[in-house]
């Protein structure tokens, strides 16, 4: 495999993403604003006591629906219930969901925005083969993602501990399920956004269309977000870790199917 060709290709993609402001922009603002609101968000509603009424009955509703929430928050006053539900696990699947989404916007762009922008052709006439082709746009997409991710679980540690620090009066955050979920599940969420953004991207004429194709894969972390707010299930650190070995045997396949299926024929033939 000719790696400085992949690297070629991936610093290419990177250049077009970071130039347009449209695209850029959101990937980092949306993300930032998301991981240092949230934790001053769940600080403010006790100080403001909203905790007292509805909020109240909500939680000790959650605890009760979910034993393993009920250990894990034993020992803490209803205030620090409160914010420790909240920055530990209620937000765990928006944590998800960032990687997710940065892999679908740039990905979308890896083989519709080259039709748009009509430079398909000279990249299919370069000289590298299929895989080293796939395997450019995937990690042009992969590790921006990454970052996000990773960049994102720091900031979000140093905000919710900052922001509880008052409530909880010491360190409480990063719980050994979110490392987890750093370490493992976010670059899995990643890979499954790109991977199936990628396979649906170089079959789509525009970037819109691939977009919308794509918005599908999101439904999972809304399922897991609603399944929080409902009591149905909580993560915990196996649940996590089992998410995270599921995603990844789905990135697999993706990826061997991907390598399988895609031919630059193909996409010669959709100019």
């Amino acid at each position: 495999m000719n790696g400085k060709a992949v690297q070629t290709i991936v610093r290419k993609d990177l250049k077009v993403v970071f130039q347009n402001k449209g695209v850029s922009i959101p990937l980092i603002v949306v993300p930032v604003i998301a991981l240092i609101a949230a934790p001053w968000v769940a600080r403010l509603v006790p100080m403001l006591g909203y905790l007292a009424t509805t909020d109240a009955a909500w939680l000790d509703n959650l605890i009760q629906r979910l034993p393993g929430v009920q250990a894990a928050l034993a020992g803490y006053d209803e205030v620090q219930m409160f914010v420790v539900a909240l920055l530990v696990y209620l937000l765990a699947p928006l944590y998800v969901a960032l990687p997710l989404m940065v892999a679908l916007t740039i990905a979308c762009d890896s083989f519709a925005g080259e039709k748009e922008r009509k430079t398909l052709e000279a990249l299919l006439y370069t000289p590298t083969t299929d895989w080293e082709l796939l395997l450019g746009k995937l990690l042009s997409a992969w590790l921006p993602a990454l970052g996000v991710a990773w960049g994102g679980f720091l900031l979000y540690t140093v905000m919710a501990n900052l922001a509880a620090w008052p409530v909880m009066d010491r360190l409480f955050f990063p719980t050994t399920m979110w490392v987890i979920l750093a370490v493992w599940v976010a670059p899995a969420a990643a890979g499954l956004g790109l991977g199936a953004m990628v396979l649906i991207s170089s079959r789509a004429r525009t970037v819109q269309e691939a977009y919308q194709l794509g918005g599908m894969v999101v439904l999972p972390i809304i399922l897991l977000f609603a399944g929080q707010i409902l009591g149905v299930m909580y993560f915990s650190t196996w649940l996590v870790a089992l998410l995270g070995l599921l995603i990844w045997v789905i990135d697999a396949a993706l990826l061997w199917f991907g390598r399988r299926g895609f031919r630059r024929s193909k996409l010669a033939t959709q100019m």
